[in-house]
C-alpha cells in the first residue's frame, strides 16, 4: 500500500500562504485519488479537498473554494494543497490520505493516511 507523509506545515499571520506537500511510496500512486482533511480543536475532521488520479478533476469544501489549490505530480509522487489567503478558522491538522472512491464524506474508504501537519493561523 502507499505511505504518505505531509509536510509543509507551520504558523502564519491572517492572509499569509502555506503549501502543504503529502510525499507518497509505492507503484501504485498514479492510479489512486487523493483527498486532503483537516481537523482543528473541538472538531471533527474533515475533507477539504480532493483531486483525481490523473490530476484533472478536483473538488473542494465550500470554506476553502477560491482560497486552497490542490494539486499533484505523479512523477514525484507528491500532491500539494497551496493554503492562500489563510484565516485562523484554518488552524488545524492538515492529513492527506489515498483511495479509490471519490466521496469526502467516506473518510473510511480512505486505506492510507499520513501522520498529519499543522498549520497555525494567527489574527
Amino acid at each position: 500500500q502507499v505511505q504518505l507523509r505531509e509536510s509543509g506545515g507551520g504558523s502564519v499571520q491572517a492572509g499569509g500562504s502555506l503549501r502543504l506537500s503529502c510525499a507518497a511510496s509505492g507503484r501504485t500512486f498514479g492510479g489512486l485519488n487523493m483527498g486532503w482533511f483537516r481537523q482543528a480543536p473541538g472538531k471533527e475532521r474533515e475533507c477539504v479537498a480532493l483531486i483525481s488520479w490523473r490530476g484533472d478533476v478536483t473538488w473542494y469544501i465550500d470554506s476553502v473554494k477560491g482560497r486552497f489549490t490542490v494539486s499533484r505530480d505523479n512523477a514525484k509522487n507528491t500532491v500539494f494543497l497551496q493554503l492562500d489567503s489563510l484565516m485562523p478558522e484554518d488552524t488545524a491538522v492538515y492529513y492527506c490520505a489515498a483511495t479509490r472512491g471519490w466521496s469526502p464524506d467516506a473518510e473510511e474508504e480512505f486505506d492510507s493516511w499520513g501522520q498529519g501537519t499543522q498549520v497555525t493561523v494567527s489574527s
